[in-house]
């Protein structure tokens, strides 16, 4: 075997082994069926009690990769085909948008962070956030979206804001009101409300089975684009590869700008993550843009958006004067649920539980 426990990291022993245990799995070094080391011979490799092996296991078996067989030992369970089958009803399903509750994210891991943050932070939570954002938040995005989704992002280039509906506005004056917005239709009724509240002109563009019509981005007056190309509600259309290089095309050739609102991207019931249109832009495009209100509470009002590197300069210039909308406290608290792994658990279990739905 090959696992070792760092004993520099910041992160637990347990931890660590959950995590080269779970890469092994993914990548199919342990297949399905396989039975993994004993705790005891596992712990004597890594130097660690059998506890902390018990704690990495457990971990495991809640994310639906191994399950424990009364004195047998821990077997995989994990099939990459169980996470990318598309069921018969998912289109039906994906019509009626997920709602977060508060019974869905673990109530004793929140408050648990919360007294964290508190002792830990102690009186850095009364302090003035810095106008982007609080350094820890935006760097534990950035780490977030490199392993989830392959994003290579600078933190400097995240800012923080109170939802979505925020940092629409944020867009619009960065962007200019004089720009026409081109919307999906049917799209989610009130981004349609915030552009238009804000004195933008915005086209509605009809969709078809995979994304926005082609002959409508052809027709169309707007250089910008507003799309959720993951499930775009309530239509349920997720745009495929082959559109996204459109969308990509279209904004290159209009010298135009995408807003790619990637909201409830990472409840999907598959385990294969679609490229994001941020990372198939290379000439500074796209605009991404995501909230905590779905895969945490909906009362967690905190989103955050990433600018392209050639917007930094006119961000600064025109809007970096905002203070930050979100309070240090739910800041401190979200990166401490991101850099624990929380967060990423919650969502492993949620889309477990909507797979069960649809297959």
């Amino acid at each position: 075997m090959k696992y070792s426990i760092d004993n520099n990291s910041n992160k637990s022993a347990y931890l660590q082994l959950y995590q080269q245990l779970r890469n092994d799995i993914a990548e199919g070094v342990y297949k399905y069926g396989a039975k993994l080391p004993s705790k005891r011979l596992l712990s004597e490799e890594c130097g660690v009690s059998v506890i902390t092996v018990e704690h990495a296991y457990a971990i495991l078996c809640d994310e639906g990769y191994v399950e424990a067989r009364q004195r047998s030992g821990y077997y995989v369970i994990y099939r990459k085909n169980d996470f990318t089958k598309v069921a018969k009803n998912a289109k039906e399903i994906s019509l009626t948008p997920y709602h977060s509750s508060k019974q869905d994210f673990p109530f004793t891991v929140l408050t648990k962070t919360m007294r964290k943050v508190l002792s830990d932070y102690g009186e850095r939570i009364l302090i003035k956030s810095p106008n982007r954002g609080c350094n820890e938040l935006r760097q534990a995005i950035a780490d977030y979206l490199f392993r989830s989704n392959s994003m290579l992002v600078e933190p400097e280039r995240i800012i923080i804001g109170s939802g979505a509906e925020y940092l629409y506005t944020l867009i619009v004056q960065l962007l200019g009101k004089e720009r026409v917005f081109g919307l999906e239709n049917p799209s989610y009724d009130k981004i349609h409300r915030v552009y238009s509240a804000l004195g933008v002109e915005c086209e509605m563009l009809r969709l078809g089975g995979d994304g926005i019509k082609t002959e409508e981005l052809t027709s169309t007056k707007a250089s910008v684009l507003h799309i959720t190309p993951f499930n775009s509600f309530p239509s349920g259309v997720t745009a495929d590869a082959s559109k996204r290089s459109e969308y990509i095309g279209w904004a290159k050739h209009r010298q135009g700008y995408i807003v790619e609102d990637n909201f409830d991207s990472e409840l999907t019931v598959s385990r294969k993550h679609e490229d994001t249109l941020f990372s198939l832009d290379d000439e500074g495009r796209v605009i991404y843009l995501n909230t905590f209100s779905r895969t945490v509470a909906p009362s967690m009002r905190v989103g955050y958006m990433i600018l392209p590197k050639e917007l930094i300069a006119d961000f600064d210039k025109k809007l970096g004067f905002y203070s930050c909308t979100v309070p240090v406290f739910e800041q401190f608290v979200l990166a401490e649920l991101i850099n624990s792994g929380d967060f990423e658990r919650h969502i492993n279990r949620t889309r477990r539980k909507r797979r069960k739905l649809v297959i």
